[in-house]
């Protein structure tokens, strides 16, 4: 009996590209494949991608140049790309990189399996859905099938698309309008992880907020979400990204506040704090508004931490604008900031503002003046959690130090701690006492345990 075909999936791009591998990587180990972590041996290689910036492209086709080398060497190689990027080139993955034997998009994920034994016979394939479609129920795989890398947390999409017109971002053209999934589907997969030994979800979306607006013809469903997945036994932890600031309401504020098991931590996307900027930009928000929602959230829950992506370098943007960006940041305390250069995406209503592109000498000074602000901000915040005892859900050992554990607070903060030599395994959750802040990350000294890991198997798999 010949020894099964194995896989490798290299991710690129934000949580829900890494959620879509993990996904990916169900449906070929259901397809008999075994995955490999050694990407040079594997019989199949699958490029899951991103094109939310520039960057993207280049990766891609540099990642695609090197396993040209490889096919060569070993012609029984099969290389897969899908995803964004996918979407969005199309034929022109095949015309840059004709050693590519399958392109998918981001609507027909369930399809890469059958497409890779159909390449074997019928040579390069491409197949690219305009949406999803409504009879192929396994198009939204669930997280339930999915082959995680860590058993004791899972990323569930809710929903799919974007209905927002953003002039920066593309990803209503790659990924379409939004699409729900039905609540009851939710809530059954989410027992169903529990029974697992799932203690932690993040639930995903590119519009959380906005989430059952498309099922209800009326009202979002988000608030209705968290407060049921908040009842289920088993689930202590639940996160969300990304929520759209003009689409924060009340209700969602409020059952972030009484669920217990919605963590402490929100991530609100500011982008700008130049009023001009943000009407550019299509956000729908003022920064006095932003900053409104941002202190109502702030009031009703306790110990929250907040975090937010800002853009330097949108088109237009003067230097009196970027201040009013470096004022607001200062203001609102961040606990992080994701800071991107703007890059320009062809499609987008900013890719049309070249006259008015900003040279990347005075992006390059702007972003080192904001990135001290963040910092400064990040560290005062993780210096006041200095004397404090913190819930931290144990990751494992640390990277950099074997002889140190690390792991993340109610409110996503990155802890290394001394603990126990042995018997704590990944998974746990613990006190840790907080003895030092950094910018960047905690340092503190194990306490006590509050329980063991929940999870019963320990699913081997290793996505790069």
């Amino acid at each position: 009996m010949s020894e099964p075909k194995t896989f490798a999936i290299r991710t690129f791009g934000c949580q829900m590209n890494e959620h879509d591998s993990e996904r990916i990587a169900g449906m070929m180990v259901a397809d008999g494949l075994v995955a490999s972590s050694d990407e040079r041996s594997a019989d199949v290689i699958i490029l899951n991608t991103c094109c939310i910036r520039e960057n993207a492209d280049n990766k891609l086709y540099s990642a695609l140049g090197e396993l040209k080398a490889l096919k060569k060497e070993r012609p029984g190689l099969q290389i897969a790309v899908g995803g964004c990027l996918a979407q969005k080139d199309r034929e022109g993955v095949l015309d840059k990189a004709n050693w590519v034997d399958v392109v998918f998009g981001t609507h027909n994920l369930a399809a890469a399996p059958k497409l890779l034994r159909r390449s074997e016979f019928e040579g390069p394939l491409v197949e690219i859905l305009e949406s999803p479609d409504p009879t192929a129920a396994a198009d939204m795989v669930p997280a339930l099938n999915a082959v995680r890398e860590v058993p004791w947390a899972a990323w569930m999409t809710i929903q799919t698309g974007c209905n927002n017109s953003c002039a920066f971002c593309i990803v209503p053209s790659v990924r379409g309008e939004e699409i729900s999934r039905p609540l009851e589907d939710l809530l059954e997969e989410s027992r169903l992880l529990a029974e697992q030994g799932v203690c932690e979800i993040t639930v995903l979306g590119q519009n959380v907020n906005s989430y059952g607006r498309d099922i209800t013809k009326r009202r979002p469903l988000f608030a209705d979400l968290l407060r049921e997945i908040g009842k289920i036994n088993g689930i202590e932890r639940i996160r969300f990204t990304s929520p759209h600031p003009k689409d924060l309401r009340e209700e969602t504020i409020a059952a972030m506040a009484e669920t217990s098991a919605v963590c402490n931590q929100l991530h609100l996307p500011l982008q700008s704090g130049s009023n001009a900027i943000l009407t550019a930009m299509r956000r729908g928000y003022t920064a006095e508004r932003y900053m409104e929602k941002l202190a109502a959230a702030r009031a009703a829950i306790e110990d929250l931490a907040v975090t937010t992506d800002i853009i330097v370098g949108f088109p237009g943007e003067t230097e009196e604008q970027f201040e009013d960006t470096l004022r607001v940041v200062a203001a609102c305390n961040f606990d992080s900031v994701y800071t991107f250069i703007f890059s320009p995406r062809p499609g987008t209503r900013a890719a049309d503002m070249e006259s008015e592109y900003i040279s990347p000498e005075v992006v390059k000074e702007r972003f080192a003046r904001l990135k001290d602000v963040v910092d400064r901000s990040s560290l005062r915040q993780h210096e006041a959690r200095v004397g404090r005892t913190e819930e931290v859900l144990v990751e494992g050992p640390s990277r950099r130090d074997a002889s140190v554990l690390s792991g993340r607070t109610r409110q996503g903060k990155l802890v290394h701690f001394t603990g126990p030599n042995e018997g704590l395994r990944p998974g746990a959750v613990v006190n840790v006492i907080v003895t030092h802040g950094a910018p960047y990350h905690l340092l503190g000294d194990y306490v006590s345990t509050i329980r063991g890991p929940r999870h019963k198997v320990r699913i081997p798999l290793h996505v790069s």
